[in-house]
């Protein structure tokens, strides 16, 4: 069986049962989550459900009841990666293994009831925002009721409540979703198809789960969504991701907060300004760009130019010491000539990004960019990402290198050897699962731990990676 995301959580078995729910238990589960790290604070929130519902989470699917797969559908090698989750969980059912499998997130809103026309042994299909009704769904099957197998709802003004999430990531840190949706129609996106118009989660609601989660012991909290940079727009008529970001600024506990999925408008002096004197923001800020020749900009949808684009990184370096920007490309988006990839190309090598990831383009279903003329073929498509990654990869080790002799606050996640004191950590400059790790080397007479925060000195690197050894500050 090939090797999946399920889910390992320590912390559930430690967690207090409904006292509700005759018996205990209703019976085992594994829970498969795929995708994004939005996607991943919904499966956090269908476990906390299952859990209060009285359903105990198992790491091995074939010692579980059911399964429910959480998938992503945003582009081909996603639903690929979504497709063979579901197959291997359906022939554990037909050798009797499991009695269920449920499908939930983005692959169901995307494929409706065609996912189950194609494969009818899935027993409960749940759209993105049905993930609340999860206990529902899963009683069924247990019950052995094969009515109501779809639960789709409609997309909510407000974004859904992630009050009863039960975290599965380190307990250092955790994701944040801040709003839901995205109102931008770039041509080669689907994720409006599947999550809907953008909506806010009202300001006070954050703060009151990030201080809960601060509560819980996170020291970093790393705020998504589709569209960061919009947050408050539909609920308060203006953009308030300063005041959110002021407001959280203040919470006790939290060490790091760091910026995700920035999208390049509503960046403004006033919010430079706000998280370069914050006490807790880190200086990082993830903003996918896509492209910069304004041909392809203005055939992506994207709403910016070379030039807007330009100055607001320029605003961003002068007025954030210290910036790591993370961002990424799409190569071969259809009708890209060579010279607009040389642009590009030249664009990445002049600003530096210490950060960047680079997608190949991949025709969308339903998406405009499916119907533009000139589409490139994959070979075209896969050199020029490769072009551009090792134009990055001498961007990104020239950074490696300016950190050799400086001391950097490092968060411990895990040990490498404990036996000899190796851990693997992440500085202000590297977020979860996408970029980098700093190799710390410690003492015997200043341990540490996941979730410690260390300051280290750099000594090297290697590849993308810094090398570290731990200084006496453990905080």
């Amino acid at each position: 069986m090939r090797s999946l995301p399920i889910i390992d959580n320590d912390q559930a078995s430690s967690l207090p049962a409904n006292p509700d729910v005759p018996g205990g238990k209703r019976g085992a589960y594994a829970l498969i989550s795929l995708g994004c790290p939005k996607n991943l604070v919904d499966s956090e929130q269908m476990l906390g459900i299952l859990h209060q519902s009285g359903y105990q989470l198992v790491q091995d699917p074939e010692k579980s009841d059911f399964v429910v797969i959480n998938t992503c559908g945003f582009i081909e090698n996603a639903r690929k990666e979504s497709f063979e989750a579901i197959d291997q969980m359906l022939e554990l059912k037909r050798a009797g293994k499991i009695r269920g499998v449920v499908v939930t997130g983005c692959l169901a809103e995307r494929q409706h009831e065609k996912l189950l026309e194609e494969r009818p042994e899935i027993d409960g299909l749940v759209g993105v925002f049905g993930r609340d009704e999860i206990s529902n769904v899963v009683g069924r099957i247990m019950d052995g009721l094969d009515e109501q197998r779809t639960v789709f709802r409609p997309a909510p003004i407000r974004a859904l409540s992630d009050h009863m999430r039960l975290q599965v990531t380190p307990p250092h840190f955790a994701y944040m979703k801040i709003s839901e949706g995205c109102d931008r129609l770039c041509t080669f996106c689907a994720i409006p198809k599947m999550r809907g118009k953008h909506a806010s989660k009202p300001m006070a609601d954050v703060v009151t789960e990030a201080k809960r989660l601060a509560d819980q012991g996170v020291r970093e909290l790393i705020l998504v969504a589709q569209d960061t940079t919009y947050y408050g727009i539909d609920i308060y008529g203006e953009p308030r991701l300063r005041g959110l970001l002021e407001e959280l600024d203040q919470i006790e506990g939290l060490d790091w907060i760091r910026l995700m999925y920035f999208y390049p408008m509503y960046i403004d002096d006033s919010l430079i300004r706000s998280i370069a004197s914050a006490k807790r923001i880190v200086p990082y800020i993830d903003m996918p760009l896509q492209h910069i020749n304004n041909t392809m900009l203005k055939r992506m949808a994207r709403r910016v130019t070379r030039e807007s684009t330009h100055e607001m990184v320029s605003k961003l370096r002068e007025g954030i010491p210290n910036l790591v920007m993370r961002t990424t490309m799409i190569a071969g988006f259809p009708g890209e000539t060579d010279e607009q990839f040389e642009e590009l190309e030249q664009f990445v090598d002049e600003l530096h990004f210490e950060r960047l990831g680079v997608f190949t383009y991949s025709i969308e279903p339903d998406t405009p960019a499916a119907k533009l003329d000139d589409h490139l073929p994959e070979r075209i498509k896969k050199e020029r990402r490769n072009r551009l990654m090792a134009v990055q990869q001498k961007n990104a080790f020239a950074w490696c290198e300016s950190q050799i002799g400086k001391t950097l606050p490092v968060l411990i996640d895990k040990a490498v050897d404990e036996a000899n004191h190796v851990w693997l950590g992440r500085s202000y400059a590297d977020a979860p699962d996408v970029d980098a790790c700093v190799f710390v080397t410690a003492t015997p007479e200043n341990p540490l731990s996941p979730g410690a925060l260390a300051d280290c000195e750099i000594v090297s690197y290697k590849n993308y990676d810094l090398v570290g050894v731990a200084a006496s500050s453990v905080r």
